[in-house]
């Protein structure tokens, strides 16, 4: 069955919902209106010639590799958490761009009922997923690449976690004018393909298999994937990973994550799988059964996660542990999660928190690393009064 969002009388929707809606609004449509103007990039319009893939291959190197001073021409080494701008970023921030710009339109689209919205929206979503000559190849078989080391890593399917609102845009779509079934047809089938890599692939398989953020955005993404391609058989998967491997592997008795506080950027490590956490819990959380409110027997969860994080989001000078070696000062963001947890926990003071941190940035590791903007696509009004989840 196709999951169809419900449109609500404005004034109903802004009496049922917890977010500020005219400023929200007056945010989407800012955007959007900016981006009806802008016509789609995909990876075909530019090349590294570092790259073992072809036209339509995603590549990416890896954050952290730098040329070895010792032996410039030869292999990479790590400097952990020390980005190195001379890799080749084009692919990934044009996918950085299509997460920004599509939801953002469909959000506009889901709160104006205005055509050029929708259409633009599937402008992109057709040069990504359908049109054979700008289309990109359902793997990331050439992410991460380092230079001198490997064509490609598993790691590399984190970049892909952008693609996470993308989809849920595209359920919020259907039945958009100009948005036609066979249209729809092709983008799902795209991510199913793209869904079967990640979950058979070597690489996808490693990742399956990290132990700290990597393996919370790999269940985020087959979450997200599989319920825009109706796999029931991957959505209990992913909910099984969640309760058994990632809360009981990751989180501390305190409620923190130990692989993202050794790091050497452990405040937005930890932000970031925290975020993608909670969108985990969002997808797959229902009426019956809300990820929200699991526990392990010792309580770990994501009530007390949130408990660990929240008091450091209020409140950024009390954190105990080392500043992060690069873009300390521009972590927090209006983090989702606090908003998700907010409603599904009965926590107003997390969503009132939410308010009122910024919901935008141009700093391109913030936008790189903040991939849930549009909470209008995640959450229904009616849902809302009831402290339940998008199911």
């Amino acid at each position: 069955m196709r999951i169809v969002a419900l449109v609500l009388p404005a004034a109903l929707l802004a009496a049922a919902s917890p977010i500020d809606l005219p400023r929200e609004r007056a945010r989407v449509l800012r955007a959007a209106d900016r981006y009806l103007a802008e016509r789609p990039i995909t990876v075909t319009a530019s090349r590294s010639p570092r790259s073992a893939g072809g036209l339509h291959d995603f590549f990416s190197e890896g954050d952290y590799w730098w040329p070895d001073p010792d032996n410039p021409g030869g292999p990479y080494i790590q400097r952990d958490g020390m980005s190195n701008p001379a890799n080749f970023a084009d692919h990934r921030r044009a996918l950085m761009r299509l997460s920004v710009q599509v939801p953002a339109l469909v959000a506009a689209w889901q709160l104006t009922r205005k055509a050029p919205y929708a259409a633009r929206a599937a402008d992109h979503l057709r040069a990504w997923f359908i049109t054979p000559d700008t289309r990109m190849t359902p793997n990331l078989q050439f992410a991460q690449a380092i230079h001198g080391r490997v064509t490609g890593r598993g790691t590399g399917i984190i970049d892909t976690i952008h693609l996470v609102e993308v989809a849920r845009a595209v359920e919020r779509l259907e039945g958009a004018p100009g948005w036609t079934a066979e249209d729809d047809r092709g983008v799902r089938r795209w991510f199913a393909e793209y869904l079967d890599w990640i979950t058979t692939h070597s690489y996808g398989i490693s990742e399956r298999d990290a132990k700290n953020n990597h393996a919370t955005c790999w269940v985020m993404q087959v979450a997200a994937f599989a319920r825009l391609t109706n796999n029931a058989g991957l959505l209990a998967d992913a909910r099984r990973r969640f309760t058994a491997i990632i809360v009981p592997n990751q989180m501390a008795a305190d409620g923190s994550f130990p692989e993202e506080l050794r790091r050497t950027k452990p405040y937005g490590y930890s932000l970031f799988n925290l975020e993608a956490m909670a969108t985990v819990c969002q997808i797959l959380s229902t009426r019956a059964d809300s990820l929200w409110t699991f526990e392990l027997p010792d309580g770990r969860g994501m009530r007390r996660a949130m408990a660990f994080m929240a008091p450091f989001i209020r409140d950024k000078h009390a954190w105990p542990h080392p500043p992060d070696v690069m873009y300390d000062r521009d972590w927090p963001m209006r983090q989702e999660s606090l908003l998700f947890a907010g409603i599904a926990l009965g926590r107003p003071d997390y969503v009132q928190l939410w308010e009122g941190l910024p919901a935008d940035s141009s700093v391109e590791e913030v936008v790189r690393n903040y991939f849930v903007r549009q909470p209008l696509l995640w959450i229904d009004a009616t849902q809302e009064n009831a402290g339940v989840p998008h199911p």
